[in-house]
């Protein structure tokens, strides 16, 4: 797998005098057509490198080469900090966000499966109907009606848009578009279709059907004696068209509205015409529900001159798609129910079919969600990518890929102001020998906990059968460290999150939805710590908290408190200054004018939590930073936008958030996501005080590290799809490592024989 260590490079990427984020000008030269892994603790200055400066780079070098009218219409993307960055290739970057994250969008859309799907029932169906826009929910031509191609239906519940024992002027009207004094609520006022000022439950039916249902009219009005004409609206008739154009899925409309499966398509989004064409004995509906494996065996099936060509096409982009661990998954499959990991591996098959070369491929932790047998097929898939002639850049911490790559650079020695160097730069064999943390650590790899503990009862589920679950019954032991294990699509999170998580409510889930990512957001926001210290300045000085807010009455007027100016440059790149008022520092002068303990409140945001520990006496405020520095968060700054974390620093945020509660049951989902193995072992010290203090800890989890440790394994599978969902094995690692059945035990037995040989290497070493 590996290529010649000791051939010269002919070419590289040259970076020079890189001051990106945390990264302290660092130079480096990363060879090309080879497997690149840049790894280090979480923090350390990985992505500021890696996608902030050469993938950035290189969009904005694209950008470049259009003309001027081609730039005015593309994003304005501003120049990293870095003196110079030499033979770089274009750069396609693939990252675990969701593109697009409408209702119409799935996974056969996504990989263009239903495209190809779209074409062949239009080539090759019975009855012809004609070309393949007829076979599209995104066309008015092969779309259900019903529903607009959306397969479901909203329907609204009136209870929850409307409090019917007020008026209209009260505030009956309960959607946030419509509170008093706005624009909707004050066109429902003038409209003088009912009577603003009866309760909605006493209105006429009439009435009731103008404020509800009322199709969009033009109204007729008279303001400061002078008439005038306004668009008016019926409060449901609007909100159901606003969701059908704009497919909206925010808070602001889900707690009002529910989704049906549409009667007419049964999920299908086709109308009739569409629905009831036939290929080798399929209709489309039939096939978009079935798995990547049966959707190839169909398509070996087919015995069609026109159907050769196409099926060839999508039985190549299916199979990349078993072969990276996704194959459980179907063309129905909405895009926004991916997790960010089988977005990612999704949109890594898409360009195996890619026949470009010479490209700089990024990729973010591709292993992330993956069981170890996947990672395998996955280091293959990489290898396959950098045979064709490409450069693939890894951001990764799992052992396995870095160890299978061809060249490695280790980013350190600590996370934010401690790290931002280049601590060893090199083929991945030297690592061994560079005396840094990842070297530290792959040389030990997983161990096994010496000791495991005794349940103390146990929480039973019972016959449960949610998505792919087969009637699963298990008893999970509480008071003790459970890992639920599987390969991608096995049934975890259905049995966790979907049926356990239901039947008790009080656990704490700490799972991997993002954390806020506003600029104006910093971790003592995030976590409440700020109001506190607001009051502290506020006591001290004689004034009020709100004075220390940037986001409030303490702004500097002229940045709005964010500390910068952006000027728009139009066709060229947005210039970001800093405030001449403020100087950056987001605040008034008289605001910064004022002191606690000899500090203004700017001088503290620029404090790294570990000082700010040192410099507060309130025993609260104290507490809260323990916990970011018990998750190993102490460098971070108090003021450091979360927009700048990594995203092993978000998901430890959010762990310190949850820390804090009271509950004695913990949930945790892939809590090593975006974790360096140094960072794993601080988070293993976490859940073991956790379970030591009476907790019972579930985790979902695929990292050996932490399955090694936990004192009981519930493995789910066998495989991902409608062929998992069932127990395949339970017990302790060591039962688990015996157990034939269970793959993850397999992959522990494989990594206990290997430490084995590494600890008789030790001792001949030594020796």
């Amino acid at each position: 797998m590996h290529r010649q260590e000791g051939k010269k490079m002919s070419e590289a990427i040259e970076l020079s005098g890189v001051r990106v984020h945390n990264l302290k000008n660092v130079s480096v030269s990363i060879p090309k057509n080879q497997i690149v892994v840049f790894t280090g603790v979480s923090g350390s200055g990985k992505s500021s490198l890696v996608f902030d400066t050469i993938g950035l780079e290189a969009r904005r070098q694209l950008i470049e080469t259009f003309s001027t009218f081609e730039r005015s219409m593309l994003p304005k993307i501003t120049r990293p900090d870095v003196d110079e960055i030499v033979n770089l290739s274009p750069v396609i970057v693939i990252d675990q966000k969701r593109p697009g994250q409408t209702l119409r969008s799935t996974v056969g859309t996504m990989t263009e499966l239903y495209t190809y799907l779209r074409l062949l029932y239009s080539r090759c169906g019975e009855p012809f109907i004609g070309g393949s826009n007829l076979f599209s929910f995104n066309n008015a031509e092969g779309m259900c009606p019903e529903c607009s191609g959306l397969g479901q239906l909203m329907v609204i519940d009136e209870n929850k848009v409307f409090d019917f024992s007020k008026s209209v002027a009260e505030g009956a009207v309960l959607h946030p578009q419509y509170k008093k004094g706005g624009y909707y609520w004050s066109s429902l006022m003038k409209s003088e279709l009912f009577d603003p000022h009866r309760p909605v439950g006493e209105l006429s039916e009439k009435e009731r059907y103008n404020l509800m249902h009322h199709p969009q009219t033009t109204i007729l009005g008279e303001r400061f004696g002078e008439k005038y004409q306004a668009q008016y609206e019926g409060v449901l008739s609007r909100l159901k068209k606003t969701y059908i154009n704009k497919e909206e899925n925010s808070d602001a409309y889900t707690q009002f509205f529910r989704y049906e499966t549409c009667h007419s398509c049964h999920g299908s989004r086709l109308n009739e015409q569409a629905r009831t064409v036939i290929v080798a004995g399929r209709t489309i509906p039939d096939l978009i529900h079935l798995e990547m494996p049966a959707l190839l065996a169909w398509l070996d099936s087919l015995d069609h001159p026109h159907a050769t060509p196409i099926a060839r096409k999508m039985g190549l982009i299916i199979q990349y798609l078993i072969d990276i661990g996704v194959g459980y998954l179907t063309l129905h499959r909405p895009v926004a129910t991916l997790s960010g990991g089988e977005a990612q591996r999704v949109k890594i098959a898409k360009q195996l079919d890619c026949t470009l070369v010479n490209l700089v491929y990024i990729l973010d932790e591709p292993s992330i969600g993956l069981h170890p047998r996947d990672i395998r097929n996955l280091t293959r898939i990489l290898t396959e990518l950098r045979d064709r002639k490409n450069t693939i850049l890894v951001v990764e911490h799992d052992p396995e890929v870095i160890l299978s790559s061809d060249y490695l650079v280790d980013i350190g020695p600590g996370a934010g102001i401690h790290g931002g160097q280049i601590t060893y730069s090199g083929p991945v064999s030297g690592i061994h020998t560079s005396g840094t943390k990842t070297a530290d650590y792959l040389s030990r790899r997983a161990e096994m906990a010496p000791v495991r503990r005794q349940a103390k009862g146990e929480f039973r589920i019972g016959n449960a059968s949610l998505h792919n679950l087969k009637s699963v019954s298990v008893s999970i032991p509480k008071g003790v460290l459970v890992c639920v294990t599987g390969v991608a699509g096995s049934g975890k999170s259905s049995l966790i999150h979907g049926v356990f998580c239901k039947e008790h409510p009080d656990a704490v889930v700490i799972d991997q939805s993002a954390v806020g990512r506003s600029s104006r957001s910093n971790p003592v926001t995030y976590l409440g710590i700020f109001d506190l210290i607001r009051k502290e300045f506020a006591r001290a000085t004689g004034t009020e908290p709100s004075l220390f807010s940037f986001n409030s009455k303490g702004a500097c007027p002229k940045c709005k408190g964010l500390g910068i100016l952006k000027m728009d440059m139009h066709f060229l790149d947005d210039v970001a200054m800093v405030c001449d008022e403020c100087n950056g520092l987001r605040y008034r002068p008289d605001v910064l004018a004022l002191r606690y303990k000899g500090k203004t409140i700017s001088d503290i945001l620029n404090e790294t939590i570990g000082e700010a520990i040192d410099f507060f006496d309130t025993p609260e405020i104290r507490r809260k930073l323990e916990v970011l520095k018990l998750v190993g968060l102490d460098y971070l700054r108090l003021g450091q936008s979360l927009n700048s974390l990594s995203g092993g620093e978000a998901q430890r945020l959010k762990l310190a958030t949850e820390l804090h509660k009271k509950g004695n049951i913990y949930v945790m989902d892939e809590p090593t996501t975006g974790l360096h193995m140094a960072d794993t072992e601080r988070l293993l010290g976490i859940i073991h005080g956790l379970v030591d203090t009476g907790n019972s800890v579930i985790a979902i989890e695929h990292n050996l590290d932490v399955i090694c440790q936990a004192d009981y394994i519930i493995d789910m599978g066998p495989e991902g799809g409608n062929s998992g969902g069932e127990i395949v094995a339970t017990g302790t690692p060591e039962e688990i490592m015996v157990n034939k059945a269970s793959v993850t035990g397999r992959f522990l037995s494989e990594i206990f024989s290997m430490n084995q040989v590494q600890n008789c290497r030790i001792k001949v070493a030594h020796e």
